[in-house]
């Protein structure tokens, strides 16, 4: 509920506004009964006028409860709407806060689920708050006590009914309300499996996996309509159960007033108001019973959208540090790392020193941890043990502008974002012109190709680049990381979808015009790294080997044997 009080304070006015009226609306359902009880009397004793009256004034309470009624939804519409917008809002720049090892937690399936459907059951939850649950404890309350003022002897009808309606809810609304939780875990599941079957759709075809994707899919789906039957079973047999005791109480009320109307007569004339209230109880309890299963629902989405609001990165940066202009040396002091959940670390007692300008070829088998130690370097995660500092500070004590400014990292799987190339460029510098695009182009041998379009960087990418190869994306990718000209360059396998040629000429490009940027190349291939400055040999996590090339083969096994073995292949 915090959330909900944080983000309804801009909203005060409305939610007043909303509260007032759905008073207004209730007093008028509960005011006309007792204006068609005048009416009765006044039609029993013939008198006309009051009938006309009473008639009029009922009307113009309808009237009135119809206005109150629009003004209800119109501002509560606003609100939930509202607020459901700011909530989602600050999730999304809350989740941009987020780690490597925060969004793996949860994974991003669950988020966007937690962003999109929680969000949507919070903006229902506000909305039945403003115009139903607000609502039904009035007409309860009400009803309640102008049902006892109406025929007062029949007060122990109006108790059993109220009784009986509460015990029937409570064993039904028990035994749904462990099914929403179950509903919001299948829609997760749900979603991730669609997600990654179409994101994978060629591996999916490949494969020739159609059919067991989709019994995954289906038995999910077949789970998920379990549930959601389940309840409307409940359902099912609820308001029938919740009708037979309300009529039940209305036949016994026709009966004591029709057996001893000689003895009451006035109860002749109030007996239609009494059953009014007796039927306004009996949906009130009844929706508001429904409501508040409903609410679980919300109540559910509020909490799994709390998580992310209390969950904290695992990566903090100083915020009262200076913003200063970083240098390219890079220093590794002992550092440990062991991603979360592992026994077994990553990276072991690591420790070397890169000067500005250098270019360094990092190498290894696979799982060797070549990835893991290029992603301490733009701090994607903090060592378990050690330090690694640039141009002379310790990463923890980095302003974060500073760090995001001086190293670019590009990945080996290209991610572009769906828009045009210049707004994939602006990524890695936000005031970039097209002079800027065009010399990161140059340099990742991307112009070949945007030249050739008509609109040339305006050139749309669609979703996830789908109409683009697999050595365009990484052209693009490595011109984005080297348009700001960053004083640290990692290239982690970032040619490995370009052919030799389109690949030399990429690695003479950067020593041509990025003359004192640092750069990292991590490599499957030697012969990507071959002239780098120096190379770093990783073996099981462990700093096995530095040196040239050269000076490698003569000292490294490790080094030789992934030099031979490759040079055998290409003998072959």
């Amino acid at each position: 509920m915090q959330i909900l009080k944080e983000h309804a304070k801009p909203y005060l006015r409305d939610i007043i506004f909303s509260i007032i009226s759905v008073m207004i609306m209730a007093g008028a359902s509960l005011w006309q009964p007792r204006l068609l009880q005048s009416v009765m009397k006044a039609i029993i004793a013939d008198d006309q006028n009051k009938v006309l009256m009473y008639g009029v004034q009922l009307i113009i309470l309808a009237i009135i409860g119809l206005i109150a009624g629009v003004i209800n939804t119109i501002f509560a519409a606003k609100v939930s709407q509202g607020i459901a917008a700011d909530i989602r809002a600050n999730e999304y720049n809350k989740i941009q806060s987020f780690s490597f090892s925060n969004v793996e937690k949860f994974s991003p399936g669950n988020l966007v689920v937690r962003m999109t459907n929680d969000v949507n059951q919070v903006q229902q939850l506000v909305m039945m708050v403003l115009q139903s649950l607000t609502r039904i404890p009035v007409l309860f309350i009400g009803a309640f006590i102008l049902a006892l003022i109406t025929i007062p002897r029949l007060w122990w009808i109006v108790i059993l009914m109220v009784i009986l309606i509460m015990l029937a809810s409570q064993i039904v609304f028990k035994q749904m309300g462990k099914y929403f939780t179950q509903i919001q875990q299948l829609i997760d599941k749900t979603n991730m499996l669609a997600k990654e079957n179409l994101q994978g759709v060629r591996v999916v075809k490949s494969f020739n996996q159609e059919a067991n994707e989709t019994q995954q899919f289906t038995d999910n789906s077949d789970n998920l309509t379990r549930v959601t039957t389940t309840i409307g079973y409940l359902f099912s047999t609820m308001i029938p159960m919740f009708m037979l005791i309300s009529y039940v109480a209305i036949g016994a009320a026709v009966l004591f007033v029709g057996r001893d109307v000689v003895a009451h007569p006035d109860d002749l004339a109030a007996i239609t108001s009494f059953i009014s209230y007796l039927m306004q109880i009996f949906f009130a309890i009844m929706i508001g019973g429904m409501m508040s299963t409903f609410a679980s629902r919300g109540f559910v989405s509020l909490a799994r959208i709390k998580e992310i609001f209390d969950t904290k990165s695992d990566l903090t940066y100083n915020p009262d540090a200076p913003e200063t202009a970083l240098t390219g040396d890079v220093l590794f002091q002992n550092v440990s790392f062991t991603y979360p959940g592992d026994d077994q670390p990553a990276l072991e007692d690591i420790s070397f020193q890169v000067n500005s300008g250098e270019m360094i070829g990092i190498v290894g088998a696979t799982g060797s941890g070549k990835s893991t130690l290029a992603q301490l370097i733009p701090r994607l995660f903090d060592p378990s043990k050690g330090e690694v500092r640039i141009g002379g500070v310790n990463l923890k004590e980095v302003h974060e502008k500073s760090l995001r400014t001086a190293v670019s990292f590009v990945l080996q799987r290209a991610v572009l974002f769906s828009g045009k190339i210049s707004d994939n460029l602006r990524q890695g510098k936000a005031d970039a012109t097209v002079a800027d695009f065009q010399r990161a182009a140059d340099i990742a041998q991307a112009s070949e190709f945007i030249n050739q379009y008509d609109d040339g960087f305006e050139h749309i990418v669609e979703e996830r680049s789908s109409n683009l190869s697999g050595g365009q994306k990484q052209r693009l990718s490595i011109a984005r990381g080297v348009i700001g000209s960053p004083k640290i360059l990692i290239l982690d396998d970032a040619t490995s979808a370009l052919d030799a040629r389109s690949e030399k000429l990429v690695q003479n490009a950067l020593d041509k015009e990025l003359i004192g940027t640092t750069t990292f190349v991590i490599a499957e291939k030697i012969s990507s790294v071959i002239h780098a400055d120096r190379i770093l040999v990783l073996d099981k996590g462990k700093l096995v080997g530095v040196g040239t090339h050269t000076e490698l083969l003569a000292t490294s096994p490790v080094y030789a044997e992934i030099y031979e073995t490759q040079k055998a292949k290409g003998g072959n």
